[in-house]
């Protein structure tokens, strides 16, 4: 491992933002933040945003930035990612931001029944073989383990440039009568914005990294949002 790695790993242990639960201490057991993350961690009654794979954490903390009124955690197993927004969100004192260094098959060791409201999946592997469909973050098991602890009426949204995981999506959701197909779109910035949800366009100025990579390339990004019934 990079002496880099190392160094942000070690540094991220103070931060008093990020959250590194030890094996031990999620597998078939609850994490003591389960549904208290609003009251005990962020201690106020904002709605709670969860970005899976959050990566750098760039969305999370600019949506932070962005609506001082809802809480924002950025999920994702790589650290030594995470460790840059985590850096910033202190920086700026940002007390709406947290980020949770986990496996995203964990994720219902942490949060409780209608604890979130809304969930943003950005730009996340397609996992295009075969084998590896089951690992896909909108498949049917990832989605069994979201219904489990969103509000009714809450969102789910995946931003992605890859065509083949927008499609399955869409068909997924189609077939679990748990959620209702809210948008679909093969070509989000070039969408007719009249026919989005009021706000919309607002929430996808925010671009990460990878996606304004793909843009810069010339490539088409994906957009599908479905509510829990």
């Amino acid at each position: 491992m990079g002496k880099d790695k190392l160094r942000r790993w070690e540094q991220m242990k103070d931060y008093p933002n990020v959250l590194q639960p030890e094996f031990c201490d999620i597998f078939d057991k609850d994490h003591n933040l389960k549904g208290k993350w609003a009251k005990d961690f962020f201690k106020n009654d904002f709605p709670i945003t969860l970005e899976l794979g959050c990566g750098k954490g760039e969305y999370t903390v600019a949506q932070a930035k962005k609506y001082g009124k809802r809480n924002y955690i950025g999920i994702d197993i790589k650290g030594a990612r995470m460790w840059k927004g985590a850096g910033i969100a202190i920086e700026e004192g940002l007390q709406n931001v947290a980020f949770l260094r986990t496996r995203i098959e964990f994720i219902k060791s942490f949060f409780d029944r209608d604890e979130i409201d809304e969930i943003w999946i950005t730009f996340p592997d397609p996992q295009l073989k075969d084998r590896r469909i089951k690992k896909r973050l909108t498949a049917p098991g990832f989605l069994d383990n979201y219904s489990s602890f969103m509000k009714k009426g809450g969102k789910i949204r995946l931003k992605t440039d890859n065509l083949v995981l927008a499609q399955y999506t869409e068909e997924v959701v189609r077939a679990d009568d748990r959620f209702e197909l809210e948008k679909c779109s093969f070509d989000v910035y070039g969408a007719d914005w009249d026919s989005f949800e009021s706000g919309l366009q607002d929430l996808l100025e925010v671009k990460t990294f990878y996606e304004q990579g793909f843009l810069d390339k010339g490539l088409k990004i994906n957009y599908v949002s479905f509510v829990v019934r």
